[in-house]
């Protein structure tokens, strides 16, 4: 890394009656790809705004490069002031201009005539991506980027910062997005900031790491208040190994379900027995669904069982919120028929924290202002059921509308999984929530007993949680595949295994060449000795991040840093293709059989 481009020293800023933080010292670099992680709360979309100059800082220096343009995509811009969405992303003084814009978001598949006022969430955003990356930055400040963009606008976006040349600092709740984007990460925690250089990979280890540190010297100290301070942190440590033991429980559900499932888009209904029959609480059979002369749903055969977690995935507009309707009996099929269980008794958690009364207390919402709250039959204490949201139980007598975003959304679960249930429908449950809400929202659907029926674009808790993809390619077919998102995924780019396929140029190509019945000597030789190749380098790596890790590295010995740097970067790319390498051996000993 080059020396910093954009910093931050003696960093403060005062909220209500204290600081919300102080001291903190933050340095991008011109390469830098950092993630900012934290809990709600904890002041992230501010720092972005204090590193963009949108905000004054109440004590500390910003420092940066002449000439050095940074651009910050803001999580919910202002379009109130604008009559289309190209006026929006081409106001201000230092606005791109308009056919930089319209390059950008002809990719992003938006139409920046639409006026403001009747745009989706989703084209906001991309009109929102589509004026920051035309504007040509050197830093980009990116505040919950994928939110509500459907998968192929995530791809088309993460393959854009791949290529990006500059710096950026993002939040995000999105795992899978971090993982393959940052290799640096900022960890604001109780007003400090920590940095390490790993990529959000590492962070959970990073982090577990810490909170044993911290809970050894307190148990040194002899301090029972430090302790308690920190009962959240090992909650979440606690939380994460207990979420291992349910992936593991979650991959024998797959494989069970995977046995109930013939080929890709075909379920074996007709097959089943009676004890599957008994089992089933909805029953799709033969259906189709139009709007418009479009077929959104098409011959749609499947059977949901009881304590199935089915996620459904596609692009905006491929008719997911129609099938997950269909499924729950909100509308009807034009053919075939849906069949539910009499006794099927669902909740569904949406996008509707706004219906949360922002006068009313945290009490009012949980406990009807009383101090017990009924748990699908059992009585909690509600400062006890608000630790199990990850709330400080202090929070009680808050005002909804003085809770965040995000803490408003965990409000809204908190209040709907106590309710007596055996269907829970998630529409988008993730926007919003923080990391550690994620890992606890993938606890309770694990542990809840009754099916769960989950639209989401989050495509690592869609691996964490589900054990059947539905997923739409928007044609109105509907693939079934028992896994997550991953799963689907590797099914649906998979490639052609027909006699014959079409030619860019629409004709048939000739039929491929017979099989081979193994693998080439070297390819072979690669598929075994590829694994500890790739670990080895994760070693490698894993050492000189530690290294990096010092602060004063880069001051004490500049040459070391940068040399370190450089063989970082190396080891990278060599590790991205030794995976790519061993992936498409595997895909092809799966293929061989």
């Amino acid at each position: 890394m080059a020396a910093p481009i954009l910093s931050y020293e003696g960093l403060g800023l005062v909220q209500g009656s204290g600081w919300l933080f102080a001291d903190l010292d933050i340095y991008v670099g011109a390469r830098d790809r950092l993630a900012l992680i934290g809990r709600n709360g904890a002041g992230k979309t501010t720092l972005l705004k204090l590193l963009a100059n949108r905000i004054d800082a109440d004590k500390g220096k910003r420092t940066i490069v002449p000439g050095t343009h940074v651009v910050m995509l803001e999580q919910e811009p202002d379009l109130s002031a604008f009559d289309t969405l190209m006026d929006f992303a081409t106001a201000g003084a230092d606005a791109p201009a308009e056919h930089d814009v319209a390059a950008i978001a002809d990719q992003l598949g938006i139409d920046m005539a639409r006026t403001a006022a009747s745009a989706s969430g989703g084209e906001r955003r991309r009109a929102a991506i589509a004026r920051a990356l035309a504007q040509n930055p050197d830093v980009l400040l990116l505040d919950e980027p994928t939110n509500h963009l459907d998968l192929a606008a995530i791809d088309w976006l993460e393959n854009w910062l791949a290529r990006y040349t500059g710096a950026f600092v993002v939040i995000s709740h999105d795992r899978t997005f971090l993982t393959r984007l940052t290799r640096q990460t900022l960890w604001l925690d109780r007003g400090s900031i920590r940095r390490k250089e790993i990529g959000f990979g590492g962070f959970d280890e990073w982090t577990e790491a810490v909170f044993a540190e911290e809970a050894r010297a307190a148990q040194r100290l002899d301090s029972k208040l430090r302790l308690e301070a920190h009962w959240l942190e090992r909650g979440v440590t606690a939380r994460r190994k207990r979420n291992q033991g349910r992936l593991e429980k979650l991959k024998e559900m797959r494989a069970t379900r995977a046995a109930m499932i013939g080929g890709p888009g075909v379920a074996k209904l007709g097959l089943a027995n009676d004890d599957v029959r008994s089992k089933s609480v909805i029953v799709a059979e033969n259906i189709s669904k139009s709007f418009g002369g479009r077929p959104i749903i098409k011959d749609f055969t499947f059977r949901v069982q009881r304590g199935d977690r089915i996620g459904i995935v596609g692009a905006n507009g491929a008719g997911k919120s129609t099938l997950l309707k269909l499924l729950t009996g909100e509308i009807q099929p034009d053919e075939g028929k849906i069949t539910l269980a009499p006794t099927l008794d669902g909740i569904v958690i949406d996008q509707q924290r706004s219906l949360l009364s922002p006068e009313k207390t945290v009490r009012d919402i949980l406990a009807d202002g009383g101090d017990w709250v009924e748990v699908r039959g059992v009585k909690k204490h509600i400062q006890g059921y608000l630790k199990e949201f990850l709330f400080d139980p202090g929070v009680v007598e808050a005002s909804v509308g003085a809770l965040s975003g995000g803490e408003r959304s965990r409000l809204l679960l908190a209040r709907e999984f106590a309710r007596e249930s055996n269907l829970l429908v998630l529409d988008e449950p993730t926007n919003d929530l923080d990391l550690e809400t994620l890992d606890l929202l993938q606890e309770v659907i694990a542990d809840y007993e009754g099916t769960v029926l989950l639209v989401s674009h989050d495509r690592d808790f869609l691996d964490r949680t589900v054990t059947v993809t539905l997923g739409l390619d928007g044609s109105g077919k509907v693939d079934i595949v028992a896994g997550g998102y991953a799963d689907w995924e590797a099914k649906r780019v998979r490639p052609a295994t027909a006699k014959t396929k079409a030619t860019p140029t629409g004709t048939a190509s000739p039929p491929p060449p017979q099989a081979r019945k193994k693998l080439s000597y070297k390819d072979q030789r690669d598929y075994d000795l590829l694994p500890a190749r790739i670990e080895a380098i994760e070693t490698e790596m894993a050492g000189i991040e530690t290294e990096l890790s010092d602060g004063g590295l880069f001051t004490r010995d500049n040459a070391r840093f940068n040399a370190l740097t450089a063989k970082l970067d190396t080891l990278r790319a060599e590790k991205a293709a030794a995976e790519d390498r061993w992936l498409a051996l595997a895909e092809e000993v799966e293929a061989l059989g």
